[in-house]
């Protein structure tokens, strides 16, 4: 494939749902890691940090406390790959856009908000719409007019030149946004123009910015075309083997922290709730190969007075199947041979269905075990109440507290994509992607087939899932911390402190990894981010 080509997608694009807008929400803004100062675009408020080695940035988007703020060691960033943030690279709804109501606001990872106010898009979009017409355009100066008042409807053939002629100096962004302002609006005649103009500047082999416009571009396409279960044929992509999948799933895994944060920071805190236990079982939501656990493993066979009975149920969905090329009981004969090698006593159990499906009878609770529930990157595929009156998000959150665990322990993508409207979700999207995205460009070289197939495979179905789906099709429903603390609090649950170990335990997993990832302590919740984004958190709950 040439770069200047448009990339055909051969993973297949998984899940979706969409949401409404709801007013009068009040969230948590997501981190910004910036140096020496905090950012809340709702509540401009200075916060001071403390860090293990040096003042070296400041979180600014949380309400003011106390804040632990951490710095990775200057290591560089060692080769790593596995879809980042979505546990099966199969299955992930990765962003919930921030904050679209008139009175919720949120800094943006790159923007500084997502959640622009009218005035302020309309400002951006004039300066836009000077750019590519010149101040002498023949525009109605008397009223107030968007990019799309202008492109999408040319009076006539010499606009149109001016906006190609002026594109060579517009950027991407620049013109993915513009395209996407032509798609909402279903000006098909717009968008064509803008997406045979962006197709000679994507590129799957390009600079990070290039290689993800390649997929949001797709995903552009894909929903200008149609929306839903069409969007399969649309992109006409082939779903890669069992095999194949697993093999870009872990080139993901060594390339990014992404998951091995979840996993250390929640067998940490599991670890510690379970010291005195003498029977444990662990419910684990999103099981995938089981990987997790055999850490957890080889840590309780080093406990001071010998392990515990330990149980798993572990559940799955067609996805972690297909991604492991057979059913749980792979994942149960694997854990089961750790377990014997370790002296562990063990017992694995597999519920082969959705979170959606989950009913108490599935999860083979016991009277005398202390019960741990993890929820590894997994509740953001739920659909919540903007998409179905039976909310399943909350009716498994209700239904695990009703179990009385011990400890339950929760990770999600810090991002805001759930319930916002196209256009704010879209350019959400586009923020938290390009993090992403330049995180996993500091692990291999640019030219590394490898990375290339990862990101085919296992990040850029998420992408266009995203921006391609609504409604019941759109499986990547994203919620910042501050909604997850809500929804947890709503069902009962109360916030569990992270020991200073958990944070100890993620320095030394950055340790391997480019400086640019820091993390940070805050409400309860511990943030990994790539430079001045937050990507990830991980909290616990009791």
């Amino acid at each position: 494939m040439q770069a200047s080509q448009r990339p055909q997608m051969s993973g297949g694009v998984h899940g979706l749902y969409n949401q409404p807008v709801q007013q009068g929400q009040q969230y948590y803004a997501p981190y910004h890691f910036k140096n020496n100062n905090c950012y809340n675009t709702s509540s401009v408020t200075q916060f001071a940090f403390q860090t293990q080695n040096e003042h070296f940035f400041t979180l600014d988007s949380l309400p003011a406390t106390d804040y632990v703020v951490y710095d990775s060691p200057p290591a560089l960033s060692v080769s790593s790959n596995r879809s980042p943030l979505s546990p099966q690279c199969s299955q992930s709804y990765m962003s919930d856009l921030h904050h679209s109501s008139d009175n919720n606001t949120c800094g943006s990872p790159f923007s500084g908000c997502s959640g622009v106010d009218d005035g302020d898009l309309k400002h951006v979009l004039r300066e836009l719409e000077n750019k590519l017409l010149g101040p002498e355009s023949d525009t109605d100066d008397s009223c107030s007019c968007s990019f799309n008042d202008v492109v999408s409807k040319p009076s006539s053939l010499t606009r149109w030149n001016r906006v190609l002629d002026m594109a060579p100096s517009l950027n991407l962004k620049e013109l993915l946004d513009a395209c996407a302002e032509a798609v909402s609006d279903a000006d098909i005649s717009t968008a064509e123009v803008l997406m045979n103009i962006l197709e000679q500047r994507v590129s799957v082999f390009g600079e990070p910015m290039e290689r993800l416009s390649a997929y949001v571009l797709e995903g552009l396409r894909a929903r200008l075309l149609s929306s839903g279960s069409i969007i399969y044929k649309k992109l006409k992509c082939k779903e890669p083997t069992s095999s194949e999948l697993l093999s870009y799933m872990q080139v993901i895994y060594n390339m990014c922290p992404y998951y091995k944060f979840a996993y250390m920071s929640a067998n940490v805190v599991i670890r510690e709730a379970m010291t005195n236990e003498n029977r444990v079982h662990i419910i684990d939501f999103q099981i995938a190969q089981g990987s997790q656990w055999m850490f957890l493993l080889h840590d309780l066979a080093r406990r001071p007075g010998g392990p515990p009975f330990l149980r798993i149920t572990g559940v799955d969905d067609s996805q972690s199947a297909h991604a492991r090329g057979g059913g749980l009981q792979l994942v149960g004969e694997r854990l089961a041979e750790v377990a014997k090698s370790c002296g562990v006593p063990f017992e694995f159990r597999g519920a082969a269905l959705s979170g959606c499906e989950v009913q108490l009878e599935n999860l083979h609770v016991r009277h005398g075990e202390a019960l741990a529930v993890n929820f590894p990157y997994m509740l953001h595929h739920m659909p919540d109440e903007s998409v179905s009156t039976i909310n399943h998000r909350d009716r498994l959150l209700r239904l695990v507290k009703s179990l009385s665990p011990k400890i339950v322990t929760l990770v999600e993508q810090e991002s805001n994509t759930n319930t916002a409207p196209f256009l704010p979700r879209f350019r959400e999207t586009l923020d938290y992607y390009t993090a992403m995205f330049e995180s996993i460009d500091a692990a291999r070289p640019r030219d590394d087939k490898q990375r290339i197939s990862a990101e085919e495979h296992c990040v850029a179905r998420d992408v266009v899932n995203i921006i391609a789906c609504e409604g019941a099709d759109r499986v990547e429903r994203h919620e910042l911390f501050g909604k997850w603390r809500l929804r947890l609090m709503m069902a009962g649950f109360t916030p569990c402190p992270l020991s200073p170990s958990v944070g100890e335990t993620i320095n030394g997993v950055l340790k391997e990894y480019s400086p640019n990832y820091r993390f940070a302590e805050s409400e309860g919740a511990l943030y990994l981010g790539w430079k001045n984004r937050a990507l990830a958190t991980s909290s616990a709950w009791r």
